[in-house]
């Protein structure tokens, strides 16, 4: 880990994901525990997860901030962190291997995402898109302090009665909750 070590929290070493994560990060993006609630984004081959760590790469390089992978010691216990979306507002993520739900890593990562993003570009709300029925993510959301602020469809998925859920840290304007939702 040593230099490219970002953040830590009271648990947790948090790191700009690099191309050695793939094969980890390709198992948590392949597992279908961790992405029932959202089978689109579940990876099918390493070639996605690739491209997934370049682009967050290429946030850190944009932005100063984005997605870090997280570890408790030498153990891998997943992804999480705050990106720019669309310009307009940052992104909460998360998603920990299934041996560590359950013991607030979410929220620890989550937590140091939020203060990092709130440093970096405090003019920009924190935002998390959920799909309806995700309760462990709502649950997690939720306690960061974030509250509904649309739901509709989920765009491009093909299930139809899939709904997304978009919370917010603060009232969205209606340009940026349309930049937010109409894609």
């Amino acid at each position: 880990m040593g230099d490219d070590v970002v953040h830590t929290t009271e648990r947790l070493v948090l790191r700009v994901p690099s191309p050695a994560d793939l094969g980890r990060l390709f198992d948590l993006y392949s597992d279908e525990r961790v992405w029932r609630p959202d089978p689109l984004s579940r990876h099918e081959v390493p070639a996605r997860t690739a491209e997934l760590i370049e682009s967050w790469r290429a946030a850190w390089a944009r932005d100063g901030l984005g997605m870090w992978t997280a570890w408790d010691g030498d153990e891998f216990v997943g992804i999480g962190g705050c990106a720019v979306r669309y310009g307009v507002a940052w992104n909460l993520g998360f998603r920990l291997c299934p041996s560590w739900w359950g013991r607030g890593y979410a929220q620890e990562i989550s937590a140091a995402g939020i203060v990092a993003a709130r440093r970096q570009r405090a003019d920009l709300p924190v935002t998390a898109y959920l799909l309806e029925g995700n309760d462990r993510s709502l649950r997690s959301v939720e306690r960061l302090g974030l509250s509904r602020v649309w739901r509709g469809p989920d765009a491009g998925n093909p299930d139809p009665t899939a709904i997304r859920l978009l919370y917010s840290d603060q009232p969205l304007p209606p340009t940026v909750l349309g930049a937010l939702t109409d894609r």
